[in-house]
């Protein structure tokens, strides 16, 4: 897109804040379990501290923190993670402790209404198939498949 001759302006989502009661323990849980990166965790005062983690592969990070935001613990809902294969990423998150709802999938899939069947979409189709997870606090991460057949 010619954003000069449309007039569009590029955004591009790089940081997401969570609310978090308890940084050191949020921090283990996204670093130790769910296998974010951790990029930056500074504390200049005990006013403020700045942890910011990168899920592998991801242009988004989040962050956690104490200063950061004045929105309640365990607030944020449905964060989604994609995955290129939900079995496999749900497996890994079990493994590493990391209660993970079981799988399910939209029905029916071409004629979408909101509606949900246990297991994986049988096509395995972009978009189609989810679990759920969430933080200690409670904030909440769905994961989704999409690019199963291209990996």
């Amino acid at each position: 897109m010619d954003t000069a001759r449309t007039g569009a302006v590029e955004l591009s989502v790089e940081v997401i804040t969570l609310p978090v009661s308890d940084v050191d323990r949020a921090l283990r849980f996204y670093v130790d379990k769910v296998g974010f990166t951790l990029d930056v965790d500074y504390s200049p005062n005990d006013a403020f501290r700045v942890v910011q983690l990168t899920p592998p592969g991801s242009s988004c990070s989040i962050q956690i923190g104490r200063g950061l935001t004045d929105a309640p613990a365990g607030s944020l809902r449905n964060a989604y993670l994609v995955v290129t294969d939900l079995k496999a990423a749900r497996s890994r998150l079990l493994e590493r402790g990391v209660k993970v709802g079981e799988i399910r999938h939209k029905t029916p899939i071409d004629a979408w209404d909101g509606s949900f069947a246990p297991g994986l979409d049988s096509a395995r189709r972009d978009y189609a198939s989810f679990a759920d997870f969430s933080d200690p606090d409670g904030n909440s991460w769905v994961l989704q498949e999409r690019g199963y057949r291209n990996e």
